[in-house]
């Protein structure tokens, strides 16, 4: 079987800033799904906790069945750092949750935080541009959902968490220098 064509050429920046989008984009969504299997391995026994962050997971897990439809479909290369996020993730959400729900939910705040503003930035390409529709729509939509988190994490007791400015500000960091990385790479 013939293998098809990629679509973009060498110069097409539209096509490459749309296919660095699907990649950052599906890097992200698999990472945070990590993060929340990790979280969940520890904090399996608490109900209540557990409930929250298995919520959030299913629509991560939506948000990664889209991109994951779209690297195969539009055939956007993902990121090379793959096993790197499955492990970075997983770790993440592990050693928050051991810190107690109240870390767990920080990471959320901070992680959330992050992607709706990279997300909004997306969302300011796209809108320019007529031939990228269903890409701008999954994008609101999920960006609404990463907001949804944020306040999830915040209504049960991020704030509260043990170091809280310096959590956030650390994980922050490392989900802004994640997506610098993975558009790239």
């Amino acid at each position: 079987m013939a293998r098809k064509l990629k679509r973009t050429l060498p110069g097409d920046t539209v096509s490459e800033d749309i296919d660095s989008m699907i990649r950052v984009d599906h890097a992200g969504e698999y990472g945070a799904k990590r993060i929340y299997e990790g979280q969940l391995a520890v904090l399996s026994k608490d109900l209540k906790t557990r409930k929250l962050i298995e919520h959030m997971a299913a629509q991560e897990q939506v948000h990664l069945d889209f991109f994951e439809k779209e690297i195969a479909a539009r055939q956007v290369r993902p990121t090379a750092l793959h096993p790197l996020w499955h492990i970075t993730g997983y770790a993440l959400g592990a050693v928050t949750a051991k810190m107690g729900a109240e870390a767990a939910m920080a990471c959320t705040v901070a992680i959330e935080e992050v992607i709706s503003e990279h997300y909004a930035e997306q969302l300011d390409v796209l809108k320019k541009n007529l031939s990228e529709k269903k890409l701008y729509a999954a994008i609101k939509k999920f960006k609404a959902e990463e907001e949804e988190h944020h306040a999830i994490g915040l209504k049960h007791d991020a704030e509260q968490a043990t170091g809280y400015p310096l959590l956030t500000k650390v994980i922050k960091s490392g989900a802004r220098l994640a997506i610098a990385i993975a558009k790239r790479v």
